[in-house]
């Protein structure tokens, strides 16, 4: 299976990074082919500009690249931390530039106003590994220190 893992966290030390690490880990030994981006490290513009907001337009060829990827991938694993109660800015761009008509979904002609997706994803589930930054002496207050 084709699996695509995305990861949104800056910080290379990060539990998302190490978590990303594992994952990637065990999907290859699983036999498993892998597209990893780790969109800090590659520097992704999560600014949707607005030529690329048509359904049937030219896209800058790397936003092609992830489109592509993941319409063909068999499974989708998104790992980030929780900011504010929300994803990172970055990856909340690479949804809006990636995850977009044409590519993940569309709205169907004979639509009576219902306005219900039409799914054109090939993986038909996904996995997301959501942390949050909490200290590490909350939580010994809270479960108890267990060393």
């Amino acid at each position: 299976m084709r699996i695509s893992v995305i990861l949104a966290r800056p910080n290379k030390e990060s539990f998302n990074h190490a978590i990303a690490a594992t994952t990637i880990q065990t999907l290859n030994q699983n036999g498993h082919e892998v597209n990893f981006h780790d969109l800090y490290e590659e520097k992704f513009d999560p600014i949707l500009p607005t030529e690329e907001i048509p359904k049937y337009t030219s896209l800058p060829s790397e936003s092609e690249k992830y489109c592509t990827e993941i319409s063909e991938a068999d499974g989708i694993i998104i790992i980030h931390p929780n900011w504010w109660g929300q994803p990172p800015a970055i990856l909340k761009g690479w949804v809006d530039r990636v995850i977009r008509p044409g590519v993940a979904y569309e709205f169907l002609e004979d639509d009576k106003g219902e306005g219900i997706p039409n799914g054109l994803l090939k993986a038909k589930s996904a996995l997301v590994f959501n942390t949050s930054n909490t200290d590490t002496d909350r939580e010994k207050n809270i479960f108890g220190d267990s060393s």
